[in-house]
């Protein structure tokens, strides 16, 4: 093959050398050659930085480059974060790094030994040539690629530009570990990341909002072109004023060192094919872009090299080849982007966390990206999260109840407050998340709900949430769904609750809501918001606006509508008190009636109820006040809301921040975030805890206690949530239907016993994880000495030693 590769980064050199490696294998050689308009000498950046994962995939892929990398390392394990006069330090991590400019001699002399042509301080034949002379052109010509803006119509690439400003920076002071400074200046907070590359030096980033990095006076400093390589002197001497404590007198290197805004690059496809012509593939920064917080661009373009050099050796034809490795490669950069994302983000965020203490800062860093993970962490470093779970039960659990062992988060007592009194105290942090049943029979709740509802609370949460429970027959989303207009609603429901606080140590809420415009629509599962054929009943709401064009349109309430669809709600949180609920939560999220005056998308009302968030937010509050006056001041009520519709000119974070504000105001013991579900035009952001960053902006924003909800899955995430004081408490759904006994299941899997998971007596026998297969007993003792329990590593870089 006659192989054209543009860019001779760390990308394309090493797709060079693998891929006529993998050819001599079968006794071919390709002819390949690389272009790079710089000179051979010439690097931006200082170090780069590898993972374990990575570096094993290098030595396996070609053990000449990864022997002469590894004689450069520098090796260390530990992250250390710099807040508020204290190191907090997590070890285990295995981070290897080394020269940039070491690695690039490295590759090019390896490309030379198999011979790759490589052309320094010349620009690339244009494509056309290229595509008509070659059997396949490698774009590796980085985020501003040439290639592929002239292929966008097929790439199809996105650019999305973020408010942070950073500037990549040396210096000989060689750092030990991994460095995070978070450092408060008359402008705002700042922050700086480093790690060492070799015995010489390392490389930091300083990077900050846009907002302080105009305060600081940076944006006066930078404001004129720049040449190619010239560095920002003069804001370069400013830093070394700001962090002189930090560099202690080291100096400062740079290497076109300017300031910079992160830019996100996608493509939605990463080969662009004509007929008789080679096909052009993407890779490194010119297919993807991943912030720089959570990984290397140069480990990923690495990393892309040689799954493209590997699927070319394998596949019977270079079409395929490139099919295989897109598909391979997309998924895995996707996923790292979704964690590089949610780390960018929390950069960005970086003012709402500097409240927090130390211990607790530390380890929303350290999981800040949504990958690396309580259990992770424990895994690497097992003294530092007992660190943290100590930390935990004396800071965030209740004085009079607190657990000072190792609990994990998650089991750890949370009392939600009341109006009067001491509010509810609740033994764990897990909420079985209100879940729509569509079974009632006229709004009565049948045995089924006694069983779904009484197995959830034996099965060891902390706090069972009804079902939306409706408030008329017309505010039923469904014919299924259940009801508190009746008072025999009242007494089945009462059948219930009774059965939850005589059997189990749950509590029990209700959840009271009003349909709105996504009412009289068919049973889930004969058609998830499909309108009724047939029986259906009219729909109000703010406005008249369809959930979509197969629903109805609905009624837009006048002063009279609104007055009843109050009271309404007042008699129905009446019998909800009479029925011995704990905790009522009023349904202001995902569409529904209440839902649907606070999303600008859904109310276009232009009296006193719509406009401006003061306006969308006056009738749900009207509800609020009406409802709190019959609700027993002793108990708690909660409200759901939904933070975002995922849709332009829908409800935004700030808004949700000020509903949030009105709802704690008002006296919300806490607020349940969702998003979501406001119109079949949403575009939601699925992952795992997506909607946990909605909850943890208006705790840690508004210092509201809040319930995270939306794609939590797993114990992990319950405590990687709570202990980096992201929610008060955590709502599961899914995972309950798919276990009733979720809770209890998963304090036999961290070996808890203890009085956050507490099992029926019945069932005291079964708190033990069952034997799976055969067991032969103890293995003989081999040894003479038993060895002790595993080490943490802390590891740090003490270069010459």
């Amino acid at each position: 093959m006659r192989i054209a590769v543009v860019g001779g980064g760390p990308g394309g050199l090493y797709f060079s050398a693998l891929a006529q490696q993998l050819a001599a294998t079968t006794g071919q050689t390709h002819e390949i050659t690389v272009w790079e308009r710089n000179a051979a000498d010439d690097t931006f950046g200082f170090g780069v930085v590898f993972s374990d994962e990575t570096l094993g995939g290098i030595e396996h892929a070609d053990p000449v480059v990864f022997e002469q990398m590894q004689r450069e390392f520098a090796i260390w394990d530990d992250i250390d974060v710099h807040f508020k006069g204290e190191v907090i330090t997590s070890g285990g991590h295995g981070f290897a790094a080394m020269s940039r400019r070491r690695l690039l001699e490295i590759l090019q002399a390896r490309c030379r030994e198999l011979d790759v042509t490589i052309h320094f301080r010349t620009e690339a034949p244009d494509v056309d040539e290229l595509v008509a002379s070659h059997d396949l052109v490698l774009a590796a010509d980085g985020l501003n690629s040439a290639i592929r803006t002239r292929y966008a119509d097929t790439f199809r690439p996105t650019r999305d530009v973020r408010d942070c400003r950073y500037i990549w920076l040396g210096t000989d002071k060689v750092f030990d570990a991994f460095k995070f400074h978070i450092v408060q200046t008359p402008y705002g907070v700042m922050q700086i990341h480093g790690y060492p590359y070799d015995a010489t030096g390392s490389t930091f980033i300083v990077e900050m909002t846009s907002e302080v990095w105009r305060n600081a006076g940076f944006a006066d400093l930078a404001d004129r072109p720049w040449a190619l390589g010239e560095s920002d002197e003069k804001s370069i001497e400013r830093i070394r004023e700001l962090f002189d404590d930090i560099l202690g007198g080291h100096e400062v290197m740079a290497n076109n060192s300017r300031w910079i805004s992160f830019t996100t690059i996608r493509n939605e496809h990463w080969v662009h094919a004509e007929p008789d012509r080679a096909p052009v593939v993407i890779l490194g920064d010119a297919a993807h872009t991943a912030h720089f917080s959570i990984g290397s661009g140069t480990k990923l373009a690495m990393e892309d090299a040689l799954a493209l050099a590997a699927c070319l050796h394998e596949s019977p034809d270079v079409a395929t080849a490139l099919e295989v490795y897109e598909e391979e490669r997309k998924a895995v950069v996707l996923s790292t982007q979704r964690a590089a994302q949610a780390s960018l983000e929390w950069f960005e965020n970086l003012a709402q966390y500097v409240h927090q203490e130390p211990v607790q800062f530390g380890f929303n860093i350290m999981t800040r990206s949504r990958r690396v993970t309580y259990d992770n962490l424990r895994l690497r470093d097992p003294e530092y999260v007992a660190h943290c779970q100590a930390w935990y039960a004396e800071h965030e659990a209740p004085v009079v109840e607190r657990s000072r062992d190792h609990t994990p988060p998650m089991f750890q007592p949370v009392t939600l407050r009341a109006a009067e009194g001491r509010g509810l105290a609740l033994n764990n942090r897990v909420i079985v998340s209100p879940m729509d049943q569509y079974v009632a029979t006229d709004g009565v709740p049948s045995d089924f709900h006694l069983v779904h509802l009484g197995g959830k609370a034996l099965g060891g949460a902390s706090l069972v949430m009804t079902e939306m429970i409706c408030t008329s027959p017309e505010a039923r989303i469904t014919p299924g769904c259940g009801g508190l207009w009746t008072d025999e609603q009242r007494d089945a429901w009462a059948r219930v609750v009774d059965f939850v606080h005589r059997e189990s140590a749950a509590a029990i809420g209700c959840q009271l809501g009003h349909s709105g415009a996504k009412g009289s629509t068919k049973l889930m599962w004969e058609g998830m918001d499909e309108p009724l054929p047939a029986g259906n009943w009219e729909v109000v709401a703010a406005s008249p606006v369809a959930y979509s064009q197969a629903n109805q349109t609905p009624h837009e309430l006048d002063r009279a509508g609104l007055d009843a669809i109050r009271d309404e709600f007042v008699a129905s949180a009446r019998r909800a008190a009479d029925a011995g609920f704990d905790v009522l939560e009023l349904h202001c999220a995902h569409g529904y009636l209440l839902s649907g005056f606070l999303s600008p998308v859904t109310n276009r009302r232009t009296d006193d109820y719509g406009g401006d968030v003061a306006g969308r937010l006056r009738f749900p509050l009207e509800v609020w006040h009406a409802v709190r006056e019959v609700w027993p001041a002793e108990k708690p009520m909660t409200v759901r809301i939904s933070a975002t519709d995922w849709v332009e000119d829908g409800q935004t974070l700030e808004d949700a921040l000020a509903v949030a504000a009105a709802f704690a105001e008002a006296g919300a013991a806490a607020i349940d975030v969702s998003t979501g579900q406001v119109t079949k035009d949403e575009r939601p952001e699925f992952g795992r805890s997506y909607q946990t960053p909605y909850a943890d902006a208006i705790r840690n924003r508004l210092g509201v206690p809040t319930i995270a909800v939306g794609v939590i899955s797993s114990y992990d995430d319950v405590n990687s949530i709570l202990m980096a004081g992201r929610a008060d408490l955590c709502a599961l759904g899914r995972v309950h239907l798919y276990d009733p006994m979720w809770t209890l299941h998963a304090a036999v899997e961290q070996d808890y016993d203890g009085p956050g998971a507490v099992w029926p007596d019945p069932w005291r026998a079964g708190r033990r994880k069952p034997q799976t297969g055969r067991s032969d007993g103890p293995k003989p003792r081999l040894e003479l000495i038993r060895s002790g329990g595993e080490v943490t590593s802390h590891r740090r870089w003490r270069p010459g030693l």
